[in-house]
């Protein structure tokens, strides 16, 4: 599967991993439902297993994917280096850190983008807004 922006008209879709669901809860209320006033609904996705976000990741047409760094079984780092090795054309990735340090970490991951906890609701937004944008 390759990645295609989904049509303008319709929201952005993002791919949201994290074993906790109050960590998903939080992503989705610190961006809140739109990227900006009267923008379409953001169409998120909630998956709480790797395999989950492997599949999805497979066979999806996402604009970007938001990965739990600090999920416990798998983390979102190394889910994200699997998929951008394993996934033809993987959309951006934004992945979660516990702690701003663990930046370096990240950057083994290749992640497009980490943003730190905690989460600052204006840099989330804006980092996933940055993506989501240059998507459209």
């Amino acid at each position: 599967m390759t990645h295609q922006p989904t049509d303008p008209r319709s929201g952005p879709r993002i791919l949201l991993y994290s074993d906790d669901r109050t960590v998903r809860e939080q992503v989705r209320l610190a961006v809140g439902p739109r990227l900006r006033a009267h923008a379409p609904e953001i169409a998120w996705t909630e998956v709480a297993t790797p395999a989950a976000v492997v599949a999805h990741a497979e066979r999806g047409r996402w604009d970007l994917l938001v990965l739990d760094g600090e999920a416990d079984k798998a983390g979102g780092m190394g889910l994200c280096r699997q998929l951008k090795n394993e996934v033809y054309r993987c959309p951006p990735v934004v992945v979660l850190t516990g702690r701003p340090d663990d930046g370096w970490l990240a950057s083994w991951s290749l992640a497009d983008a980490v943003v730190p906890r905690p989460l600052d609701a204006i840099e989330l937004q804006r980092t996933l807004a940055g993506f989501l944008t240059a998507a459209a």
